[in-house]
């Protein structure tokens, strides 16, 4: 088994683990075997992209390259000799971001997994020991990953702004993963105290969306704490800047290293340190109920067992036929079940549901309404659009995908009228309601005279779903594991559907310059939609195979 780097440098400072009451030996095995296991896994942000041969070094640590390419950009935030409140907090906010985003996609199931405590605890394992072991396993993954983003600026800023800055900005990349990673666990716990089994999972796998969200959401706040005036950037002192971390790790730099002065800086410094310290110390006391907490996860509930009738009203109303409309109850059914299917999804429905809101955020924030009333700004809802990419393209996989054998199976006359019915479902079950929500507010903002607009959108957004269809390899629904994904496969499609999606917006825009061009725009797409989605779902030649071959192993 490999002796890892870093397990080497833990043999220097064993003495500390051992002051806390842990066994040593028994520690650095465990971490071997974890940091081992991890080399055999493909982190979320390759999973669905790579070559099965590629997956065999599937190791989180993998995606370094990728973050040391990115890291290169930071250098630009830190390099400005003043303002450091301002260039430091975005630059925390998009470090967050980022490792805050892995973490949740990446390394959730480390943090809740139970497999150890099964193995480990018939053996002579103290919990002391597993939890620590643990705790560092995590705690190295997101250093790594960290100090591989930040390192070009961190160096940079050595000879740029001198030895100060360059600790000061060191230490606060381990207090910010110190944050995260209590942040998140002190969520989960939380969670978990209210919850049991099939439903707790459901829940951890929202609360994961919710938090991607929720910090892109303040990564874009942030960058409105500052007033742009004639003279410069202004720093004006906000009660909810107390609520936002990114500006706790900025304002010491421009304390300590810009020579600024005043309370408000002051206590955002104090709780840089203060929070992650007080945070991991409760995370500490609370991590023996973390862990008994975590055995609900092996309960088996209820959760998700529901009647189906919205989905069986559904068919009946939208679908052609029995075979389709059966397709229509399976796919809706596996969507709301599949729970990889809702983890690598629904974080794209999140940010779909955010993205048109946040190009219109100037307007709103400076408070010209009535700017936003006159504009066509609401045509930024195409951008909901983009969850459509990502569930059309995971509609083939599935853990479960073994049970594919069935469409051999079972009598189908072709893959026509399955396609038809997926495709409704998955168009009935995410767009529709997130464009109604997001329609009910722009129509709020723009008034009533965007009405006719939105019923425009709708109907191009239903013929950009068959188009995304269209653009993807076809393959039957969940017959696939998440593995056999390729990148090759799906990248050149995804750069097309892009820019479909952006021609449907820019030939909106131009029907609005015409004179009740929208009713004419609203008859063309009426008819697209009724031609496209004849000539999509067309039954198979009779000479040819009904079926797609099903690969082996997908």
């Amino acid at each position: 088994m490999r002796d890892f780097f870093v397990l080497k440098l833990l043999d220097r400072v064993q003495w500390i683990f051992k002051a806390l009451g842990a066994d040593y030996a028994v520690l650095r095995r465990i971490l071997q075997v974890k940091l081992t296991m991890d080399g055999r896994r493909t982190p979320t942000i390759f999973s669905g992209t790579q070559e099965p041969r590629l997956n065999m070094e599937g190791s989180p640590f993998r995606v370094q390259w990728l973050y040391l390419l990115l890291g290169l950009m930071l250098i630009a935030l830190v390099a400005p000799a003043d303002n450091y409140i301002l260039t430091m907090s975005l630059m925390f906010s998009i470090v967050m971001f980022m490792i805050t985003t892995t973490l949740i996609s990446d390394f959730s199931t480390v943090m809740l997994d139970l497999r150890d405590k099964n193995i480990l605890f018939s053996k002579p394992v103290d919990r002391r020991t597993l939890n620590m072991a643990k705790s560092i396993h995590i705690l190295i993954y997101l250093l790594t990953l960290t100090l591989t983003f930040t390192g070009p600026s961190l160096l940079f800023s050595l000879f740029r702004h001198g030895a100060l800055f360059f600790f000061l900005y060191a230490a606060e990349i381990i207090l910010m993963d110190g944050f995260i990673l209590v942040f998140t666990a002190l969520v989960y716990l939380l969670i978990l105290r209210f919850f049991d089994g099939e439903k707790l999972k459901d829940i951890i796998n929202y609360v994961q969306i919710i938090l991607s969200v929720g910090v892109t959401v303040g990564a874009q706040l942030v960058s409105r704490l500052f007033n742009i005036t004639e003279f410069g950037l202004n720093f004006t002192p906000a009660w909810w800047h107390f609520a936002l971390p990114p500006v706790w790790f900025g304002a010491p730099f421009e304390l300590l290293v810009g020579g600024a002065e005043g309370r408000h800086l002051t206590i955002l410094a104090v709780l840089a340190l203060a929070a992650p310290v007080v945070l991991f110390a409760a995370y500490i006391r609370l991590m023996p109920l973390f862990e008994r907490s975590l055995q609900k996860l092996a309960e088996q509930g209820a959760s998700g067992q529901g009647t189906g009738r919205i989905a069986r009203r559904l068919s009946e109303i939208t679908c052609r036929n029995k075979v389709e409309a059966m397709f229509f109850r399976f796919t809706w059914s596996m969507m709301k079940h599949e729970r990889e299917f809702k983890l690598r999804v629904y974080p794209t429905v999140g940010l779909s549901l955010v993205l048109p809101f946040i190009f219109i955020f100037n307007q709103v924030w400076s408070g010209d309404l009535a700017a936003i009333r006159g504009s066509r700004s609401f045509l930024f809802i195409y951008y909901s659009a983009l969850l459509m990419m990502t569930a059309v393209q995971m509609l083939r996989y599935s853990t479960s995908y073994k049970g594919a054998w069935i469409y051999k199976v079972i009598p189908l006359p072709g893959t026509a009228m399955v396609y038809r019915g997926m495709l409704k479902a998955v168009v009935l079950k995410l767009l529709v309601p997130l464009f109604t929500l997001e329609a009910a507010v722009f129509i709020g903002l723009f008034g009533s005279r965007i009405i006719a607009d939105m019923a425009a959108v709708l109907l191009a957004l239903l013929l950009y779903s068959v188009l995304c269809f269209l653009l993807f390899p076809r393959a039957l629904p969940f017959s696939e594991k998440y593995e056999a994904a390729r990148r090759k496969e799906f990248t050149g499609s995804a750069f097309v559907q892009l820019f479909v999606l952006a021609g449907l917006a820019g030939i909106h825009y131009v029907f609005t310059l015409i004179p009740a061009g929208i009713y004419i725009y609203l008859v063309i797409l009426a008819a697209a939609n009724a031609w496209i989605w004849h000539r999509a779902f067309l039954p198979e030649d009779s000479g040819s195979s009904p079926l797609p071959t099903l690969r082996a192993g997908g």
